[in-house]
């Protein structure tokens, strides 16, 4: 009897954990190579995990709602003869919540060599390598860095955490090999760490598994400013201040008034997406207020049309035909920022996203190559891909590399809004409600259909002007709707 174990894939690209929504197996039963086991959440998408080999399963080790870490052992699995004999009979059906290592395998399980990655069907896989976390650091590190001695008898620390205590127990600075091993933390902490100057190899991590957390990185960036404010107040004696009256502590929330939900799935990732590009892309947000009622009534023609029966035809079509029409007469738009690299990247393709509202959140998907698609193509890929993300099925791969995005705020009854990029983007369009309003025409008020839309960018990309043009050109292009032919 084998016992094969399948670890947690990454599911997208560089993901770090992912939350199990639904086990579709249970211990005794049997599975075959490519059979989908269990439905996963991670901060993207939900994924239907397939396992790669048959077998009967041995053992779930997590629990439905459980968040588990990329290459932890999720469910182990019974392969070769023993396994098939072993499907006729009844396994109890226990699902371990503890770590993997509550279920230890056989000594005859063979595991593959630490430099190859886990075969999986969905995702990247897993190699031995990735899977490890650096231990938090021992309280002598803790000591030595606050400049108190260390207890005689402390837990075993990595090599690089051992040399850089010697150092400070013996007054020397650390070795460079000390810094060897990479600190743990995510792309925006790495971000706010490099601008506030903060080495991460010297933060103490309060993070799950040693990993380091902005609060950290504020923490040690007090920690270095402090004695740099304190030396002139030194110098002058400190008035004299009556104690401060203690407040009374806050009477303590009554059951049932606040509920707390925990930060997960689309919720965190979007959280931490749109706080790393409010605060690393300096947006601009410009406004156009213009008459939409050729447009809709140019909507109405095409719903009526032989040729186009069955489509989904509506305002937001022909909004993201004028954003694509104004791309490429202002092609500088379409571009992205390369912080590392010091670049400008021009695209010379247009990934156009669409943001959706779905019961997990809100995501947004893009449509590959929209620039090269006509009106009834474009019209089929917008109706897929609001129909897969109500679903929740949206892939990782298709919520990738989008260059502009639009978001339709109006279908909820708003006039506009100051929409936040999404990172990596050059540029975002709100759409508001399109509303009967007095408008002049032809040298008379008339009550005419009338929007605002609203336009965000990336103002290291897209100056004034360009941003300016860009916003005009889709007005004018919904104004007078024939310039889609015109200008196309």
């Amino acid at each position: 009897m084998t016992i094969r174990e399948f670890k947690m894939p990454d599911v997208g690209e560089g993901l770090t954990e992912a939350e199990i929504l639904k086990w579709f197996v249970q211990p005794g039963d049997t599975v075959t190579d490519g059979q989908v086991v269990c439905e996963v959440e991670t901060a993207k998408a939900a994924v239907e995990l397939p396992i790669p080999f048959d077998g009967v399963v041995h053992a779930l080790l997590f629990e439905e709602g459980t968040t588990v870490d990329v290459g932890q052992v999720i469910i182990s699995v019974q392969t070769g003869p023993a396994g098939e004999e072993a499907a006729a009979a009844e396994v109890p059906a226990t699902v371990a919540a503890a770590a993997p290592a509550a279920a230890p395998a056989p000594a005859q399980a063979e595991e593959p060599a630490a430099a190859a990655r886990q075969p999986v069907l969905v995702g990247y896989g897993v190699s031995q390598a990735s899977t490890k976390r650096r231990p938090r650091k021992a309280a002598g590190d803790v000591a030595a860095q606050n400049g108190t001695a260390a207890p005689a008898v402390v837990p075993a620390q990595p090599a690089a955490a051992q040399l850089v205590a010697a150092a400070a127990q013996n007054g020397t600075a650390a070795p460079a090999a000390a810094g060897a091993a990479r600190a743990l933390a995510k792309p925006p902490v790495r971000k706010l760490a490099k601008d506030l100057g903060i080495d991460l190899a010297t933060v103490v991590p309060t993070g799950d598994g040693g990993v380091v957390t902005r609060e950290d990185v504020h923490a040690a960036a007090a920690a270095a400013i402090a004695p740099q404010v304190a030396a002139p107040a030194a110098a002058a004696p400190a008035p004299v201040q009556a104690p401060a009256e203690v407040a009374p502590q806050a009477a303590p929330a009554q059951a049932g008034r606040e509920t707390r939900i925990p930060v997960k799935g689309v919720r965190k990732v979007t959280a931490q997406a749109m706080v790393g590009s409010a605060f690393t892309a300096p947006h601009v947000t410009e406004f156009i207020t213009f008459d939409a009622t050729r447009t809709m009534k140019l909507v109405q023609e095409l719903k009526e049309d032989p040729d186009l029966a069955g489509l989904r035809i509506n305002p937001l079509l022909l909004i993201a035909k004028a954003v694509l029409v104004a791309i490429r007469r202002n092609p500088d738009v379409n571009a992205s920022w390369d912080e590392a690299a010091q670049e400008i990247v021009l695209k010379h393709y247009v990934n156009l996203g669409i943001a959706a509202a779905t019961p997990r959140g809100l995501i947004v998907p893009n449509i590959k190559d929209a620039h090269a698609k006509t009106l009834r193509e474009l019209s089929e890929s917008l109706s897929d891909l609001v129909a897969t993300a109500r679903d929740g099925k949206t892939s990782p791969a298709d919520m990738q590399n989008g260059t502009l995005t639009l978001t339709n705020v109006g279908v909820f009854g708003v006039d506009t809004g100051t929409p936040i990029l999404n990172p990596g983007e050059s540029a975002i369009l709100a759409v508001g409600a399109i509303k009967l309003q007095p408008w002049v025409h032809k040298g008379k008020v008339k009550p005419r259909q009338v929007t605002t839309l609203a336009l965000s960018f990336d103002h290291r990309l897209i100056d004034g002007e360009l941003g300016s043009r860009f916003l005009a050109d889709i007005a004018a292009v919904l104004e007078h709707p024939r310039r889609l032919v015109t200008w196309a």
